[in-house]
């Protein structure tokens, strides 16, 4: 019994061996619909891209002056922005190509991947940086209202129960809601169509950042008949827009601000738009951030 207990295990192990050696190593598991192996697609920061094609695309608003419009003698795209990214792309050593944006529809093209970067008249806000990122704040402003020059209108306090012309998709439709409860706002695709309304009379007031009021009030054929009142009652820090979680190209934007402030880049776009020798001038009150 002992001797044919002895043979049975030798046998078995034999055959467990033979077993091993002979199995085939098992397959990976397919991955995928159908067994298709899915493959993770290769990425490439955005500068990288904008240099291997050459062209830096930047989203600018076309409406409004003095920081994205149609110039009357150039015929295309001009203003405070456009010559931001005009730097910008010259630092990279890349064409630039401007694409024309909305209020409503500039975060939408930016994480569509239809531009590189935002020069729009955009507020550094937090709920808007849960979708894409920031430079610093490259321009700051603050929220008050336009009124033809013979309105009682002196203050945010004024529009209780009055109609208020904004823009769709901007800060300032909220702001001013929130500034006060009892007006009603009415909000138009841009700021030409909103100044329009209020000398139809259809709303008493209009709302923005008081630059882009400077720039509309400036251009208008009778600037003289109308005036911009009361305190800022919002804080509006202007950043650059950029494609989400992409530090190179972010860092290279801020870098090449910062350098702009010291070199006295920033301050010849300025003057250019908004110093003292044009119909939109505004004192220059504030500096850009600078690191060390």
């Amino acid at each position: 019994m002992k001797k044919l207990l002895v043979v049975a295990l030798a046998l078995v192990m034999v055959v467990a061996i033979f077993a091993c050696e002979k199995a085939p190593a098992p397959e990976p598991a397919p991955v995928g619909d159908g067994g298709d192996t899915i493959v993770a697609p290769v990425t490439i920061s955005t500068i990288e891209a904008i240099k291997e094609r050459g062209v830096l695309r930047a989203g600018v608003k076309d409406s409004v002056v003095p920081f994205g419009f149609v110039g009357e003698k150039e015929r295309e795209l001009v203003g405070f922005d456009v010559d931001i990214c005009r730097y910008i792309a010259k630092k990279l050593k890349v064409k630039v190509k401007f694409t024309a944006v909305t209020s409503a529809n500039r975060i939408q093209m930016l994480t569509d991947g239809q531009v590189d970067i935002l020069a729009a008249t955009m507020t550094h806000k937090i709920e808007r940086d849960e979708v894409i990122d920031f430079s610093i704040t490259y321009f700051m402003d603050g929220q008050k209202l336009l009124v033809p020059k013979d309105s009682e209108i002196a203050s945010i306090d004024d529009l209780a129960g009055l109609k208020v012309g904004s823009v769709k998709g901007s800060t300032s439709e909220k702001n001013v809601k929130e500034a006060q409860p009892d007006c009603e706002v009415i909000s138009f695709e841009g700021y030409p169509e909103a100044f329009l309304a209020l000398k139809q009379g259809k709303v008493v007031a209009m709302t923005t950042d008081s630059v882009i009021l400077v720039g509309l009030m400036g251009s208008d054929d009778n600037p003289e008949d109308w005036k911009i009142v009361g305190d800022f009652f919002s804080s509006e820090p202007y950043g650059l827009g950029l494609p989400n979680n992409d530090s190179e190209w972010r860092d290279f934007v801020n870098f090449t601000l910062m350098e702009m402030w010291r070199n006295g880049e920033w301050k010849k776009i300025y003057d250019k738009w908004l110093g003292e020798d044009t119909k939109y001038y505004m004192p220059l009150s504030w500096e850009i951030e600078l690191w060390p």
